[in-house]
């Protein structure tokens, strides 16, 4: 599948060097202070303060294309399985941020309560426990619940924040996820530097993570090692740098105690005009080593991604590639979003040496008169997983041998423009996931809606 697909890319390339009326500068940009720091800026603690937050409907059913994929129990204690279930919750968010108070050295306060209504509580339809309604141990839905999401000091000199307590946190190797009712955040302490215009540091210690549908703090598991192997400690360091106006770059560098160390670099390209024809090239490495008491077993993990699309207009067409060169999956840390592969999608295809070809289109109405609003299609497809090399306890993949599978879907999403309702999000998608029999994902179907209303107090 190489050859083609480098083929393909320099195909694209010509074509754009031919096509391009006013090109995206490719032009360096000088590394060089701003020329006045945010903490000059500072408002003052009353003074910059706000309210504001964000209710979040969530609504997801999904159901089982062969045979049935969870299980619940009923009020006597029976254990039945189930073809589908239903999760509708709705999240909302209310966060309190001070300003900077002014001088050389700047404090704020940040905290933020997470409310959390279930709206569908059936046992049989909510088949729990799982990771999108929170239930107890027997599938008994807790009708709401709330916690203490962010809490946390902030302290600023010139343009470098540190960051202490529970906060959010989006990283190539750590990053929140925000893809249910609420999202996940983190227990610990950051540093983002950002000194000059075009570069910008960030580094951090966690040792809990707060997760999306839980109302107590966890300690750090992988999403898909071995059960009940946990961490206290997650470490990560790392640079952003645009050395063009058309090219961003990012290397960082993570530790999770006793499970791995993890290295990524990332590259985003931009080349060309979108209203005649412009090409984005994105570029995604990880290497995942094992360390300490080797708690996953021995990892030995290259993961990579390449992906192009190309747009006129208001249309966008991309392909990605994408590949595991490793005996076990390629895996990041449960209850986050540190995953920033091109084929990441309901599966991540991320299967022991697996690779992936993924097509997809996106129609963008801005310039048919309706911003806003866009449609989108996609096909994935992984094949050659193989897990039969593995010799360590960590993964459970021995049983995989030249598993396939695929994956398809449509969208659509709106963003309010103007009026009370503005920067409110609906989004709606229809997935289908096909799996041959050692494949972990399973088949089946996913129809989910999503709401986000942002609103304002203060």
């Amino acid at each position: 599948m190489k050859t083609p697909y480098i083929a393909l890319a320099l195909a694209i390339c010509s074509i754009s060097d031919q096509a391009l009326a006013d090109p995206i500068s490719q032009a360096a940009i000088p590394l060089q202070r701003p020329a006045t720091s945010a903490q000059d800026q500072a408002p003052g603690f009353i003074e910059g303060q706000s309210v504001s937050g964000t209710t979040r409907n969530f609504y997801a059913r999904e159901h089982a294309a062969r045979g049935p994929l969870w299980r619940y129990h009923q009020a006597d204690g029976s254990l039945h399985d189930s073809h589908s279930r239903e999760n509708w919750v709705q999240g909302t968010i209310l966060n309190y941020s001070s300003g900077f108070t002014q001088g050389t050295v700047g404090f704020a306060v940040e905290a933020a309560g997470y409310n959390a209504l279930a709206l569908q509580q059936g046992r049989a339809r909510v088949a729990g426990p799982n990771n999108r309604t929170l239930t107890h141990s027997d599938g008994d839905v807790l009708a709401q619940w709330s916690k203490v999401g962010l809490a946390n000091l902030k302290t600023r000199v010139s343009n470098t924040t540190l960051t202490v307590g529970r906060h959010s946190v989006d990283t190539p190797v750590i990053a929140y996820i925000g893809n249910r009712a609420l999202p996940s955040s983190f227990q610990g302490a950051s540093l983002h530097s950002a000194e000059f215009d075009t570069l910008s540091f960030d580094a951090g210690t966690f040792d809990r993570v707060s997760p999306r549908t839980e109302q107590s703090l966890s300690k750090f598991r992988s999403e898909y090692g071995a059960a009940g192997v946990e961490t206290d400690r997650v470490s990560m360091l790392g640079l952003n740098y645009q050395p063009l106006q058309s090219l961003t770059t990012s290397l960082y560098a993570s530790k999770v105690d006793d499970f791995w160390h993890q290295y990524y670099v990332g590259a985003l390209h931009e080349l060309g005009d979108r209203d005649t024809l412009s090409l984005s090239t994105n570029l995604n490495y990880y290497k995942t080593v094992d360390t300490g008491r080797k708690k996953l077993g021995e990892i030995d993990n290259d993961t990579y991604s390449v992906s192009l699309g190309l747009t006129h207009q208001a249309h966008t067409v991309s392909v990605a590639w994408q590949q595991v060169n490793g005996n076990e999956y390629f895996d990041y840390l449960h209850e986050t979003n540190g995953i920033f592969l091109a084929n990441s999608l309901m599966s991540d295809f991320n299967g022991p040496n697996e690779k992936s070809l993924q097509f997809s289109y996106v129609l963008n109405m801005a310039p048919f008169g309706v911003p806003g609003l866009k449609f989108n299609v996609y096909n994935a497809r992984g094949w050659g997983i193989d897990g039969t090399h593995y010799r360590g306890s960590g993964y459970d993949v021995a049983g995989m041998k030249g598993e396939s599978h695929y994956e398809y879907g449509f969208g659509t999403s709106y963003a309010v423009q103007s009026g009370p309702l503005k920067d409110t999000a609906i989004r709606a998608t229809y997935t289908a996931h096909r799996a041959s029999k050692g494949q972990a994902d399973g088949s089946l179907d996913e129809l989910r809606v999503v709401t986000t209303v942002p609103f304002n107090l203060l």
